[in-house]
């Protein structure tokens, strides 16, 4: 079955026990794409939907599945991942002359909030190397440990040398207790 427009619900037809809606909505419908290319739509989203009219308002229950490609927040490559929402539950007011209640809108913020903010391709991801860029899920860099950033080697001196006089201090001061009590006894 090729995919819908929209998500619409004839509410005069609606069956008084409710119904059971399960398809396929177009990603492009519910305009997912940010166009930065981080999360794209990689499919339509999918849905399994239980919408009952409950007097004057119409109950919609179910859940909503779709594939999306993503850039990997640690390692910058591709990778494809479904995300679902298995807990949808919303209530739409119906005036007296409501003949249609399009469940678009409220599909689309279902999936928003289901993209990861940072997707990962895998939790083990080692992501690059902040010197060389290597990608260090392939192989290790050719980085040393003594290729490190020296804009603040003269900071590092100063907080050892304090280190160096404030522990000399310490250790004067215990020597000078020691050698009163000796006095003392």
């Amino acid at each position: 079955m090729p995919p819908q427009a929209r998500l619409t619900v004839d509410v005069a037809r609606l069956d008084g026990a409710g119904e059971r809606l399960t398809g396929e909505i177009a990603a492009a419908a519910l305009d997912l794409g940010a166009g930065d290319g981080l999360v794209e739509p990689a499919s339509g989203v999918a849905y399994d939907l239980r919408v009952e009219r409950i007097g004057d308002e119409l109950l919609v229950r179910g859940s909503a599945a779709m594939e999306i490609a993503c850039v990997c927040s640690r390692c910058a490559e591709s990778f494809r991942m479904r995300v679902a929402e298995p807990g949808i539950v919303a209530v739409y007011p119906l005036a007296g002359e409501t003949d249609f209640v399009d469940l678009t809108p409220e599909l689309r913020e279902v999936m928003i909030l289901s993209f990861p903010r940072y997707p990962v391709c895998r939790e083990t991801c080692r992501g690059l190397c902040q010197r060389c860029g290597a990608n260090l899920n392939r192989a290790a860099c050719r980085c040393t440990a003594r290729d490190t950033d020296d804009r603040w080697g003269a900071l590092d001196a100063l907080a050892a040398g304090r280190k160096k006089r404030t522990g000399d201090a310490a250790a004067g001061r215990r020597a000078g207790k020691r050698a009163g009590n000796s006095t003392n006894t």
